[in-house]
């Protein structure tokens, strides 16, 4: 009898089993691995590092993170609806009816929403340099998105953007010195504003109010002034100016004059029908906000309703067009889709050179409005 040997051969399965289960474990994990190395390789291939953009601020990895997650360089939106292959240019469309995209209190959505926008077939932009209520890095990084997407080029959009005063801003999160004399603070304002938005140049730079006194207004003008000299800045306006005569003295003390009026459109103010008549006369384009929300009641109303099914419209877009056809430039900040898309349609028609609403259209909404007509 040769025990030993027998009891060797019984523990030598065992031994054997463990050793293919261990070997098992080891292919396993090794596939997972080499799968993951591939999977990683295509994210990276097809994420935010293509897009080509060098963060300048904290907010950049969140922004681009969206895209990356994504795996593709839609910043990880895929519109609904596109008019890219049309390939709108804001310079074309320059002194004609348009819809300009406004971007406040969009805050983390804000790049993802411009670069939507922007593949909708918006090529007007509004933001601030108040990191308060606007993401002024995220409107940089969205439209540098666009662009490269849709093969566009830095004149194709309109940037306009503001200097807000230190009374408008949250004191926690000032983009320049507090402490600054005014005209430093609004010369560092613009420097921000310029490294935000990525851009060598800024088309329209509006105080976001008129400052205290007048003097102080006109020691911020004649600052943005110097910018406008150099070529960094191509246009001045002003915003949140109700009254006609402080204006108009604007107006008259500068030497770069005032090209923009951006204003609220409510009835408080009488819709501005003065101040509207002062830009007629002076070639300012008057931008008017808060368009749709302050005449909800009107809008929601059946004959509103009624004209704009005539027109193939939604009530939104009728008030849009109404702007259009007086020669105003209504922002919108919706952030769906396919109000986005339909907010681009109505403008088509208009840079198409249709005649959306005349005379009697006009006459009839503006009496729903309660407003007086100005044409």
């Amino acid at each position: 009898m040769v025990v030993p040997s027998a009891a060797k051969r019984s523990r030598n399965p065992k031994r054997s089993r463990n050793a293919d289960i261990l070997a098992v474990i080891a292919v396993t994990v090794i596939s997972v691995g080499a799968a993951w190395l591939v999977t990683l390789t295509i994210l990276n291939r097809n994420s935010s590092p293509e897009i080509k953009i060098k963060p300048d601020s904290a907010n950049a990895p969140a922004i681009m993170e969206t895209a990356a997650v994504a795996g593709d360089t839609t910043g990880g939106v895929r519109p609904t609806k596109t008019h890219g292959e049309l390939h709108l240019s804001a310079k074309d469309m320059l002194g004609t009816p348009h819809i300009m995209y406004g971007t406040a209190w969009k805050k983390d959505e804000t790049a993802n929403l411009v670069l939507q926008a922007i593949h909708a077939g918006f090529r007007f932009i509004d933001t601030a340099c108040q990191p308060k209520h606007y993401d002024e890095t995220g409107v940089g990084y969205g439209w540098k998105w666009g662009t490269e997407q849709l093969g566009l080029n830095r004149e194709d959009l309109f940037l306009q953007t503001k200097f807000t005063a230190i009374g408008g801003q949250d004191r926690n999160d000032v983009p320049y010195d507090a402490h600054a004399e005014l005209e430093d603070q609004v010369r560092q304002s613009v420097i921000t504003s310029l490294r935000n938005l990525q851009t060598e140049y800024i088309d329209s730079l509006v105080l976001h109010s008129p400052m205290e006194t007048m003097d102080e207004t006109i020691r911020v003008w004649k600052v943005l002034e110097i910018f406008v000299d150099e070529g960094q800045i191509k246009q001045l306006g002003i915003s949140n100016c109700y009254d006609p005569m402080k204006f108009q003295r604007l107006y008259e003390q500068v030497k770069v004059k005032p090209k923009v009026l951006q204003n609220r459109f409510y009835k408080k103010s009488n819709f501005d029908v003065e101040l509207r008549k002062i830009c007629k006369s002076l070639g300012v384009e008057y931008q008017s906000f808060w368009t749709l929300s302050a005449s909800a009641k009107a809008l929601a109303s059946r004959d509103w309703k009624a004209v704009a099914r005539t027109k193939g419209l939604s009530p939104q877009t009728l008030m849009y067009a109404f702007m259009m056809t007086l020669g105003h430039t209504p922002l919108s900040g919706t952030k769906d889709s396919g109000h986005m898309g339909e907010d681009v349609d109505v403008m088509l028609r208009f840079q198409q050179g249709e005649e959306v609403l005349d005379g009697e259209d006009m006459s009839r909404l503006s009496s729903l409005l309660g407003i007086e007509l100005l044409l």
